[in-house]
């Protein structure tokens, strides 16, 4: 029950590039935190989440200004891949924390570590372009929300194909996505809130889709469904 390794570590080995991502998230988190209290910067330090925000979020105007004139401006288009490590809080950000590195741990031993990476960037991108194309508002889109539900829909990935090799009901792999979609509407409903769920269920899907090409043996699949397809 135990493991009798005195030189084990008490923590899970968790995949560098997951560890590399939170301590990014971590890191400007606490540089924004220490700004806020004074510890550095001055006290134009007090403004530079908002400064961050505005800078590195995503806003649809500028999506928008990008498509109508055909100009893809290199620091615009960072956007895409800085605005989930800009957070609105510090619980915000805790909670985003805990879920990229649990899901990510999972996503990156079982898949691999670049697949990590792509699942992780792919979901937010397609949730920023799923909120600019669903919502009109001029909330700016920020935290690493989009990409941790595209980590949930691969996790949902591999709870679903073990189900099937189980012989066990697969639909209760998306048992997770539901509740979590419910506690936003409630949430949503009871307290207020914006539509950041838009772009989070854009990630999960994302997350959950790219799964069928970076999962282990996705070429094989592929090979075999185009085969079969060959064959009728």
């Amino acid at each position: 029950m135990f493991n009798e390794d005195q030189n084990a570590s008490p923590i899970n080995h968790v995949p560098a590039v997951v560890v590399l991502v939170c301590m990014v998230i971590g890191a400007v988190e606490l540089v924004l935190q220490a700004g806020e209290y004074g510890l550095i910067g001055g006290q134009n330090a007090v403004g530079w989440r908002l400064v961050a925000v505005t800078d590195y979020g995503f806003f649809n105007q500028v999506l928008s200004w990008m498509l109508e004139n055909r100009k893809f401006p290199a620091e615009e288009m960072l956007r895409f891949f800085s605005y989930p490590f800009i957070h609105a809080s510090f619980s915000s950000v805790i909670f985003a924390f805990v879920l990229v590195l649990a899901m990510g741990k999972m996503v990156a031993e079982v898949f691999s570590q670049a697949a990590f990476l792509v699942i992780f960037f792919a979901s937010s991108i397609v949730g920023a372009l799923v909120y600019e194309a669903v919502l009109d508002t001029r909330v700016p889109l920020i935290g690493a929300y989009p990409a941790a539900y595209g980590l949930i829909g691969a996790w949902t990935f591999i709870m679903w194909i073990r189900a099937r090799h189980d012989g066990t009901n697969q639909w209760r792999a998306f048992n997770l996505i539901g509740v979590l979609v419910l506690l936003q509407l409630f949430f949503g409903q009871v307290f207020g809130g914006g539509f950041g769920w838009v772009s989070e269920l854009g990630g999960f899907v994302t997350g959950f889709a790219l799964s069928f090409l970076l999962a282990p043996g996705a070429r094989a699949r592929f090979r075999h469904w185009l085969e079969a397809l060959r064959r009728r």
